[in-house]
């Protein structure tokens, strides 16, 4: 497989990506994945420019006919591989595209719960990931007013479809946020606003 660098993902997601917040959330999926990836002793750097691409089109193309459809065929004359563009395709499931391949699995069962796991570590008056627990995370899911965007369902499916105990999903994303919390903002003392 002929797989573009970090370096090339990361500079064709700052082409596309000018918020901080989105390209934190594009880092954070990045290293869920490659955390992911080699825990299952798996391809980290496909993972990892799974994770990092997988919203890049997002900013310029939100809608739901455009998002992630604009951004695979922009991957496709780039020259990344269809494994990649297949697994970012599967997660957006409006469009009906199976999830058949671990990576494409992962991105799924990670990608909405990452973003939420942001939510919730924000909302603690420390702001830092190091606090947050599994039981904190399961009681905002039930709160349907909270991240009230976030598909719960979704984040159901995507554990479900991988196969793994929901708890220890959780966990398994807190632990990989908290190893680069600065980088992230979730460290609750980093000012993100300068």
């Amino acid at each position: 497989m002929n797989l573009p660098s970090r370096d090339d993902a990361w500079d064709l997601l700052c082409e596309y990506t000018e918020s901080d917040s989105l390209r934190r959330h594009a880092r954070a999926v990045e290293h869920v994945m490659r955390t992911y990836a080699a825990s299952q002793g798996a391809d980290e750097e496909l993972f990892g420019i799974i994770g990092m691409l997988h919203d890049f089109d997002y900013e310029k193309y939100p809608s739901m006919e455009e998002h992630p459809m604009v951004g695979s065929k922009i991957l496709r004359e780039r020259g990344y591989p269809e494994e990649v563009i297949t697994a970012i395709l599967g997660h957006a499931p409006y469009l009906n595209i199976p999830r058949e391949s671990l990576a494409a699995k992962v991105l799924f069962a990670c990608d909405e719960l990452t973003g939420f796991i942001f939510a919730v570590t924000y909302v603690r008056p420390s702001r830092s990931i190091h606090e947050v627990k599994p039981k904190s995370v399961k009681k905002k899911l039930k709160q349907a007013s909270f991240a009230a965007s976030v598909n719960r369902a979704d984040i159901e499916q995507g554990i479900a479809e991988l196969g793994v105990d929901r708890d220890a999903h959780i966990q398994f994303i807190i632990d990989a946020l908290r190893v680069i919390d600065e980088e992230l903002g979730l460290r609750g003392d980093v000012d993100l606003s300068l």
